[in-house]
């Protein structure tokens, strides 16, 4: 008797290592991934850039900041892929603190 329990088979999704090039956008990052590769003829290494947009759903991530990202199902007419997890933060991201409102004196 076959188990009937057992789970499909999915595919892995691909994920990819970046740079935040962009995070103006509302819920979405530019993510720039860099790869270096070897020259088919010269062997010299070239490295090659290509951008892709992210949905980032808690606006966490900030230009210059190291994120993984995950591919996912067409959210938008650019966006394919979703923010995984901030690997890194940039020292230069602008870091959020609540601060408490001062009651005003009249």
């Amino acid at each position: 008797m076959a188990d009937t329990t057992a789970a499909p088979a999915t595919g892995k999704r691909k994920t990819q290592i970046g740079n935040v090039a962009s995070s103006r956008m509302n819920k979405t990052i530019v993510v720039e991934v860099t790869r270096k590769k070897a020259h088919p003829m010269y062997g010299r290494v070239v490295a090659h850039t290509k951008k892709f947009y992210a949905h980032d759903e808690d606006n966490t991530a900030h230009a210059g900041d190291v994120v993984k990202i995950e591919e996912t199902r067409p959210l938008s007419k650019m966006k394919r892929w979703r923010l995984v997890e901030v690997v890194r933060r940039s020292k230069l991201a602008p870091e959020v603190t609540a601060t408490p409102a001062a009651p005003k004196e009249a």
